[in-house]
């Protein structure tokens, strides 16, 4: 039987690419965004890659009667939560706003499928919910210990999901804490094209690359890492998607909920992605060393065991396939490719 899935927030960056994927594996993706940070033009672009229409509805998360309608409407037997306000330095001058969004909307799409009797969600969470580990790699157990009001939101929907199944046996959850997502689908159709400077390493490359911007700030140089800059576990998008699908397709079985990493076990640098970005696109990348920023740690990365044992996942592509399929994503936009 076909199964339906609604994705909040599904015309972003990680949502366009999971649909590629669901949608080859025979699932049928139903989307809602507000386009607070996302454009109908990525949807566009996406039924170019899945030859297929994408049914999409201008609905913000936190609109629960307007959830119900296309939750009954389109007949959905799951959700993927990806809807969210996803800035660290955002975060800290806006805190309210971002538990308010996140951690409100999270509780809407709850009561929302509590109405219609949904009863599988798939949580896009973060790897922020850990804060500064004393250990690495990270691992599910690990403790929780947010450094800043995002990865505070993370770990409060986090709970909110966890609290709504104890209340309902019936109700079934994934959690995916995943790392740092960047590329672009290999086709250069979708990628990241946040609305204004982007808050996100990887698109903030693109652009300065690409003469948008002037340079690349690097926040801080100090930490008691290899080089001095913040090391990350940086996960290309496909990967990502993939993992979601498999999540997905775990929790449609009727297995038990659960909790995952989602990461390639393998720490990269600033000054790594940097100059890997550099060489395989023969492009400068002009940067400028500023302070650390709050809420930044040193390293961060996963322990993906779980995910493999329980989902049989594994990150397939390298740090060069993240950058390469970046700048040909960048490229097109440059070039006016993705506008018709």
């Amino acid at each position: 039987m076909v199964k339906n899935i609604l994705l909040t927030g599904g015309a972003g960056f990680i949502g366009t690419h999971i649909i590629s994927v669901l949608v080859n594996k025979g699932l049928v993706p139903f989307v809602i965004d507000n386009f607070s940070n996302a454009t109908p033009q990525a949807l566009t672009n996406l039924e170019r890659i899945t030859g297929t229409p994408i049914t999409y509805r201008n609905i913000d998360v936190n609109d629960t009667a307007a959830l119900v309608v296309v939750m009954q409407e389109w007949r959905i037997d799951a959700v993927i939560h990806l809807a969210a306000l996803k800035s660290v330095s955002e975060s800290t001058t806006k805190p309210t706003l971002y538990y308010r969004n996140n951690v409100g909307g999270t509780v809407s799409l709850l009561e929302a499928m509590q109405k219609v009797g949904v009863h599988k969600v798939l949580f896009s969470s973060s790897a922020t919910v850990y804060g500064a580990a004393a250990q690495l790699p990270l691992v599910e157990s690990s403790p929780i210990g947010a450094t800043n009001p995002y990865g505070h939101s993370k770990v409060m929907m986090e709970q909110v999901v966890l609290d709504q199944a104890h209340a309902n046996p019936g109700f079934s959850y994934g959690i995916l804490r995943y790392f740092n997502p960047i590329g672009a689908h290999p086709s250069g159709l979708i990628g990241e094209n946040p609305n204004g400077v982007p808050n996100n390493i990887m698109p903030y490359i693109q652009k300065v690359a690409a003469g948008e911007l002037t340079e690349l700030p690097v926040y801080g140089t100090d930490y008691p890492t290899a080089d001095g800059t913040g090391e990350r576990d940086y996960i290309h998008i496909m990967d990502l998607a993939e993992g979601h699908a498999l999540a997905i397709q775990h929790l449609l079985a009727d297995n038990p909920s659960f909790v995952c990493n989602l990461g390639t076990g393998s720490p990269s640098s600033v000054l790594a992605l940097i100059n890997t970005f550099e060489r395989v696109n023969n492009v400068k990348v002009p940067y400028a060393v500023k302070p650390r920023r709050a809420g930044d740690v040193a390293c961060v990365y996963a322990n993906t065991d779980y995910a493999s044992q329980l989902l049989g996942f594994k990150a397939q592509f390298t740090l060069e396939d993240m950058c390469r399929d970046a700048w040909r994503f960048q490229a097109n936009y440059v070039q006016g490719k993705l506008n018709g």
